[in-house]
């Protein structure tokens, strides 16, 4: 294994741990030696990646955001249509239930997380990408309903699978009902017909 790639194997392993501890015991009664000990690593170890706490989140929520701005930029590069539109629907649950512990987490530390520099651009940065994908989902021109579908059916597949992922022991018989659930969301109502006079 080459360096870069053991940088980021410890990298993602102090990210885990740390989600780990902020989510059993919270994030303002973990320390870095906490996380360090648990890791069997130095502080100056850990400093070598991550210099606090605060650093540690904001690299996973821009890890998250990393992932959705591929998925928008994959999906602005499709024919708009149906199979793009599942497609979409598919890896963007994926990367929910990827990142549900730290999501878990999040929620969570709602309190500690609020108060850190930059946590009020990042609801911003959640939305403008839930827009963005909420457009690749619904057509050009589309009326208000229409463009509502898709954004709703994005913000369901969070919630739905915050709700569910800690009581249903099938994860994948959740992932399927959550995508299912998702995708007639997101479909466009046919054309209303005039009404017979």
């Amino acid at each position: 294994m080459n360096d870069l790639a053991r940088g980021r194997e410890t990298r993602a392993r102090i990210q885990a741990v740390a989600v780990e501890l902020f989510t059993e015991q919270g994030y303002d009664k973990t320390s870095l030696r906490e996380i360090a000990e648990r890791l069997n690593v130095t502080k100056a170890a850990l400093y070598y990646h991550f210099k606090s706490k605060e650093d540690i989140v904001a690299s996973l929520v821009e890890d998250y955001l990393g992932q959705v701005d591929d998925l928008i930029a994959w999906g602005a590069q499709q024919p708009r249509g149906t199979e793009t539109r599942a497609e979409i629907l598919r890896r963007y649950v994926g990367i929910v239930t990827e990142g549900y512990q730290v999501f878990k987490m999040l929620h969570q530390n709602q309190a500690a997380i609020s108060s850190m520099s930059g946590s009020k651009g990042r609801s911003e940065l959640f939305r403008e990408r839930l827009r963005a994908l909420a457009g690749l989902l619904s057509e050009p021109g589309a009326s208000l309903v229409d463009q509502l579908r898709p954004a709703m059916a994005l913000g369901g597949i969070s919630v739905a699978w915050m709700s569910f992922a800690d009581q249903v022991s099938d994860h994948q018989a959740l992932c399927a009902a959550v995508l299912a659930v998702a995708s007639d969301m997101a479909e466009a109502a046919p054309p209303r017909q005039a009404a017979a006079s």
